[in-house]
């Protein structure tokens, strides 16, 4: 069984109509071994969401953490989870070789914005309202990673539980899957992109005051 875990501010029948997420999960019905896991009407943070999962699944559960507005392009979704989980402990669909102090984000090293250096960079991921959208190359893909993007995340339950590995509930909506990502990583859990066909309908938002509110605690929390 793999679980698409997610929270969505849509009720639940707008969610299964007119969201991304769910419109591409209806059109992966097909498949039963994906099982949707919706948090609707959600007014909670996302580690709230998923940490639930983390604690309430079954032992064999392979999880995958990802965004409402994400359309899945991918047919073969269920393949290319137990695929990559076969080679990594987390899995993402792009991601950073490396980590620099006081990262932003896992692409931008500093607060300038400025994308890391492209051999750092793994991954490929579209962006667009719309599916299929034009694909944004990072970098080769597998990668092993230090810093993956928490558009899409994905392990075993078991395999977290195991490690005592999960979000901090501060990070509601942002840093939290630099906080993650570290936190698996310093319990010797390998993280690694892998090739599955997503697009994301959001850049981010790195100039929002809340942003730079959770990121001064991130800093603090790690200490760079």
């Amino acid at each position: 069984m793999i679980e698409i875990v997610s929270a969505t501010r849509a009720s639940e029948e707008e969610f299964w109509q007119q969201v991304p997420l769910g419109i591409s999960l209806r059109r992966l019905a097909w498949d039963r071994r994906l099982v949707p896991r919706i948090a609707f009407a959600n007014r909670l943070g996302l580690p709230e969401v998923y940490n639930a999962r983390i604690a309430e699944s079954p032992a064999d559960a392979l999880l995958v953490f990802i965004h409402d507005d994400v359309w899945i392009d991918d047919y073969f979704l269920a393949d290319r989870v137990r695929n990559g989980l076969r080679s990594f402990d987390v899995l993402g669909v792009a991601g950073n070789r490396r980590r620099l102090p006081n990262q932003l984000s896992w692409a931008f090293p500093d607060e300038t914005l400025t994308w890391d250096e492209p051999e750092c960079l793994t991954g490929v991921l579209a962006h667009g309202p719309q599916p299929f959208g034009t694909p944004n190359v990072y970098g080769p893909v597998p990668a092993e990673c230090e810093l993956l993007d928490g558009v899409f995340l994905a392990s075993g339950a078991e395999r977290l539980r195991s490690r005592g590995v999960e979000f901090d509930r501060r990070f509601d909506f942002h840093c939290y899957d630099l906080d993650f990502c570290r936190t698996a990583r310093q319990r010797g859990l390998t993280l690694g992109t892998w090739p599955i066909c997503l697009t994301h309908h959001s850049l981010g938002h790195f100039r929002d005051v809340h942003f730079r509110a959770l990121r001064q605690l991130y800093l603090e929390k790690w200490g760079s």
